[in-house]
């Protein structure tokens, strides 16, 4: 059995893919096309039925999809890629230096601060960052599964610039030897708030973990466990993001630092995007999906 595989730009042809059966899935032709032409490897190919389709799931067979001797796929070059893994790391480990860096308040920025008095406040505050990238490196080792092995290498660009220079946007005013702390109880309060919702974030995470089984692809409706943190999943679908947001207003609260409170703003808008595009996504594989969820914040979007 051969397909014919084309370019989804302009329909040229790339190659065919012979000794194929019936019973082959999208896996065998990746395998097929990158047996041809060695640059496209498997995670750089997106293969669909027509040219402007959706990419087909590796695990689909030609059978079920209705593909037989001498038919047609499309192939989308998605570019050089690079594993999530490596991203994370890397966008994660960033603003744990480069926040530490600042932390020490380096001359480079601040010029001579001998005799200046660190705020309990900015410790806190350190302590506060770093323990939440730190938690994030930790995931990505130990915790996260990944439904997809790479990403587009251009991400890795993009993704750290917003988090380095956010993370020095922020260090730079809250470790300022002229940083003014507010009151005790706002500072301690946003501090609960922070750590609340950093368990709260991790607990999702380890809930998303056990749904799916190591080395599968295997998708489920999400539901609280016994750990109350979990609950917030009766009222959104993407509460690991919900409470994201939480911890960076709580830090905004506890800093009382405008450029806190921005990152806190383009962190809530880009999980917004995702976590609309998620919900919709479960509600369209799951029909029996909850009805009275929202997408990310409760009762509201």
């Amino acid at each position: 059995m051969q397909i014919e595989i084309l370019s989804t730009s302009g329909s040229r042809p790339v190659c065919t893919v012979d000794n194929l059966s019936q019973s082959s899935c999208i896996k065998d032709v990746k395998k097929g096309i990158y047996s041809q032409k060695k640059k496209l490897y498997p995670d750089r190919q997106s293969i669909r039925l027509e040219a402007k389709g959706k990419s087909l799931n590796d695990d689909e067979s030609l059978s079920s999809l209705g593909l037989k001797n001498g038919s047609k796929l499309y192939l989308k070059d998605l570019g050089p890629q690079i594993g999530w893994s490596t991203v994370f790391l890397a966008e994660y480990a960033g603003p744990l230096v480069i926040y530490l860096y600042v932390y020490g308040r380096p001359w480079i920025f601040y010029g001579d601060t001998s005799g200046a008095p660190v705020s309990t406040t900015a410790h806190i505050a350190a302590a506060c960052w770093s323990f939440h990238y730190a938690k994030r490196l930790f995931e990505t080792v130990f915790i996260h599964r990944f439904s997809h092995g790479t990403m587009p290498i251009m991400n890795l660009f993009k993704n750290c610039s917003y988090y380095w220079l956010f993370t020095l946007f922020v260090a730079y005013h809250v470790n300022h030897p002229q940083f003014t702390s507010p009151g005790v109880l706002q500072v301690y309060g946003g501090l609960a708030g922070f750590l609340i919702s950093e368990i709260g974030n991790f607990s999702i995470h380890v809930l998303l973990r056990d749904l799916r089984p190591p080395g599968t692809k295997t998708r489920k409706i999400p539901f609280p466990n016994g750990n109350p943190l979990t609950g917030l999943y009766n009222f959104v679908s993407c509460p690991n993001y919900t409470y994201e947001f939480y911890s960076w207003l709580s830090f905004t609260v506890l800093t009382q630092c405008l450029p806190a409170g921005l990152f806190a703003l383009a962190g809530l808008y880009q999980m917004s995007v995702w976590a609309i595009g998620k919900h919709r996504n479960y509600k369209k594989e799951f029909p029996d999906y909850p009805k009275g969820r929202k997408a990310i914040l409760p009762f509201l979007l």
